[in-house]
C-alpha cells in the first residue's frame, strides 16, 4: 500500500507526520530543481513552519526531467525524511503540495509563480548560467533561448523574470527569491543575472524595477545528504509498513542561514530553526571551504586510494590526518573568526565525516567537479598564494580531480564533460596533462592558471598521485 494522504493514518508510530491540517495549507513557495537535498533540508524547514503559516506550502518544479513528480503525485506529495544518526528518526513531510515539470505545465508553473511569497531554487552552480567571474553568460544555450522565446523559459533565470515581468504587469509585489546552492554570493549573483537577463531582453523598466524592488537574499544550506537507495527504501518500508516511491535521507545536523531580508516573516523563518543574519558570507565562506572544500578533497584522493564513501575514507587514519591539516592548517587560515569559531566548527565536520549511520558516496561528492572547484579549493589557493602561505596540500584536491577525470573519462558526470574527455584522452601521465587542464578557462581563473608556484604545486602532486597516490598523504 502507497503512502499517500488516503494512508497517512496508517503511518506506525515513532514515525512522525506532520503536525497541521494539510487540506488547510495553500502554496506560497515555487521551488525550482526539488531533489533530494530541497525535499531533504528545505522542505523540512517549511514543513515546520506550516503549522504557524498555512501559506508557505510548496509547488515543487522540476525544470525538465517528470521523475519525481510521477514518483510524488500518486502519494499527494507525501514522502519520508529519514534523520540518519546513531539514533535514526524518520518523519513524513508534507510540505509540498503540488509537484510539476515545467516544460510540460508552463501555464500552471506561472499561475503559482503569480501567487508565490517565496521563489526558491537548487538547481546546483551550473542552473544559474554564470561565467567564471560571476556574470550571467549570455552565450549559454538556455539564456539564449529564453532570450529568443521569453514566454517559454527553460532556465531559472528566465523563469524568474518572466514571472517578476508579469507581476510588476499586474502592479503586484515582487516574490522574495532564495537560492540555496552552494554558490557563493548566491542572492547577489542570482540578482545580477536576473537583472543582466531583463535588460537583455531589452526592457530596462523591467531591469530597474527588479533592482530595486526585489529581494535576493544570500543564504547558505547544509546537511549531508546521501542518495536515496535500496536500504533507506526498506528502513522505510519496515517502518511505515506503506511504500514510499522516493523517501530521501539526511544526518541530523542541518542549518540554513539567510540574509536579514524577509521582513514580516522573519519571525515564522526563524522559529522553524532558520538562522537570520545581518551577513552570510561568513557562515558561507566556512561552509564552502571547510566542509565542501574537505569533502570534494576527500573524495577524488579517497577514490584514488579506493575508498567508496566517507565514513570508510575517514576511518583511513592516514587520510583523515590529512584531511585534518588541510582543514586547519590552510584553509582556516583563509576565514573570519570573529563570526565563528572556527576551531570547534572543524571539530564538529570531522564529527560529521565520521557518522557511520550516514552511507555517502564519494562518486557523488565527485560529480561536476568543473563547477565547484572554483568555489571549494581554487578561492582559498589563490588567497593563501596572496598571503604568501603554501597551497601543497590545497593542489592535492586539484590534482586529484585532474586524476580522476582521467580515470573516470569518458563516464564522468560534469556539465563540461565534452572538453574534460578530450582532455583526458590526451592525458599521458605527464605534467602536460595539468597544462591541458589549467587551460580550461571555464574552471580555472587565469591569474591562478598562470601562476607558478600553483601550478608547481599540483604537478608534484599529480604526479605523486599517478606514481604512489598514498604518498600524498604525507604533504
Amino acid at each position: 500500500m502507497r503512502l499517500s494522504d488516503a494512508t497517512l493514518g496508517q503511518v506506525r508510530a515513532p514515525v512522525r507526520t506532520p503536525a497541521y491540517e494539510r487540506g488547510a495549507t495553500t502554496v506560497g513557495v515555487v521551488h525550482f530543481g526539488p531533489g533530494a537535498f530541497h525535499r531533504a533540508h528545505q522542505a523540512w524547514f517549511f514543513d515546520r513552519m506550516l503549522a504557524t503559516d498555512p501559506g508557505l506550502a510548496i509547488c515543487a518544479v522540476s525544470l525538465r526531467t517528470p521523475d519525481l513528480r510521477d514518483a510524488l503525485q500518486p502519494q499527494d506529495g507525501l514522502y519520508v525524511l529519514a534523520e540518519q544518526d546513531s539514533d535514526p528518526a524518520l518523519r513524513v513531510i508534507g510540505a509540498i503540495k503540488a509537484v510539476l515539470v515545467a516544460a510540460e505545465d508552463l501555464d500552471r508553473v506561472f499561475e503559482a509563480l503569480a501567487h508565490a511569497r517565496y521563489v526558491t531554487a537548487t538547481v546546483t552552480e551550473k542552473g544559474y548560467c554564470l561565467t567564471t567571474d560571476g556574470a550571467l553568460d549570455l552565450a549559454h544555450s538556455d539564456i539564449r533561448h529564453d532570450l529568443d522565446n521569453p514566454q517559454q523559459p527553460v532556465s531559472v533565470i528566465g523563469w524568474i523574470t518572466e514571472a517578476l515581468r508579469r507581476r510588476k504587469i499586474a502592479q503586484g509585489q515582487p516574490f522574495t527569491t532564495i537560492s540555496c546552492d552552494n554558490l557563493s554570493d548566491n542572492g547577489a549573483k542570482l540578482k545580477r543575472a536576473v537583472v543582466s537577463f531583463a535588460e537583455a531582453r531589452g526592457e530596462p523598466e523591467l531591469a530597474a524595477w527588479i533592482a530595486v524592488r526585489a529581494a535576493f537574499p544570500c543564504s547558505m544550506v547544509d546537511s549531508i545528504t546521501p542518495a536515496t537507495d535500496d536500504a533507506l527504501r526498506a528502513q522505510v518500508q519496515t517502518a511505515l509498513g506503506l511504500t514510499d516511491a522516493w523517501p530521501v535521507q539526511r544526518e541530523r545536523f542541518v542549518q540554513w542561514v539567510i540574509e536579514d531580508q524577509l521582513g514580516a516573516a522573519t519571525a515564522t523563518f526563524a522559529g522553524a530553526g532558520v538562522t537570520i543574519a545581518a551577513a552570510v558570507a561568513p557562515f558561507e565562506r566556512a561552509k564552502l571551504r571547510l566542509l565542501n572544500g574537505a569533502h570534494s578533497t576527500l573524495a577524488y584522493v579517497g577514490l584514488a586510494l579506493g575508498h567508496d564513501t566517507v565514513f570508510t575514507a575517514m576511518a583511513d587514519p592516514q587520510l583523515a590526518g590529512f584531511i585534518e591539516r588541510l582543514m586547519r592548517q590552510d584553509v582556516a587560515p583563509s576565514l573570519d573568526a570573529s563570526d565563528l569559531d572556527v576551531p570547534a566548527y572543524v571539530t564538529d565536520i570531522l564529527a560529521r565525516f565520521r557518522n557511520p549511520a550516514i552511507v555517502h558516496r564519494l562518486s557523488q561528492i565527485a560529480w561536476d567537479g568543473s563547477q565547484k572547484l572554483r568555489f571549494r579549493l581554487l578561492e582559498t589557493a589563490a588567497e593563501a598564494l596572496a598571503a604568501g602561505r603554501p597551497v601543497d596540500r590545497l593542489a592535492v584536491g586539484v590534482a586529484a580531480w585532474m586524476a580522476f577525470v582521467r580515470r573516470q573519462a569518458p563516464d564522468i558526470v560534469d556539465p563540461l564533460a565534452g572538453q574534460l574527455t578530450s582532455v583526458a584522452r590526451a592525458a599521458d601521465g605527464s605534467a602536460q596533462d595539468v597544462d591541458r587542464f589549467l587551460a580550461l578557462d571555464t574552471v580555472f581563473p587565469s591569474n591562478l592558471a598562470a601562476d607558478s608556484p600553483f601550478r608547481a604545486a599540483v604537478v608534484r602532486a599529480y604526479l605523486v598521485l599517478g606514481d604512489d597516490p598514498r604518498a600524498i598523504l604525507n604533504v
